[in-house]
């Protein structure tokens, strides 16, 4: 029953063993080294897009820090300033 055991034990791990190196060698093949380079390449164009996105994010987000801090989005003053500055009424103090 022993030696029995250890068999099984020998087959199981001889068959990893052959599964693994199996795989190793299709990695080293013209093919499997095509398909390790595309995958990175989707990977590395993954990486861009996100981070290209984080960029626009923080973009967006510093351009309204910027327009509330100077005022670029406050609404316009009532009537009489705009009109006056429209007609060329600040020209006048000149």
């Amino acid at each position: 029953m022993r030696r029995l055991f250890w068999l099984a034990m020998g087959i199981t791990i001889g068959a990893l063993v052959v599964r693994k190196l199996s795989r190793a060698a299709e990695k080293m093949t013209p093919g499997g080294i095509a398909g390790s380079i595309a995958e990175a390449l989707r990977d590395l164009a993954d990486a861009i897009g996100d981070f290209g996105a984080d960029v626009r994010d923080a973009m967006a987000e510093r351009e309204a820090e910027l327009r509330s801090g100077t005022g670029l989005d406050a609404p316009l003053p009532a009537g009489g300033a705009v009109e006056a500055f429209r007609r060329g009424a600040h020209s006048a103090d000149h």
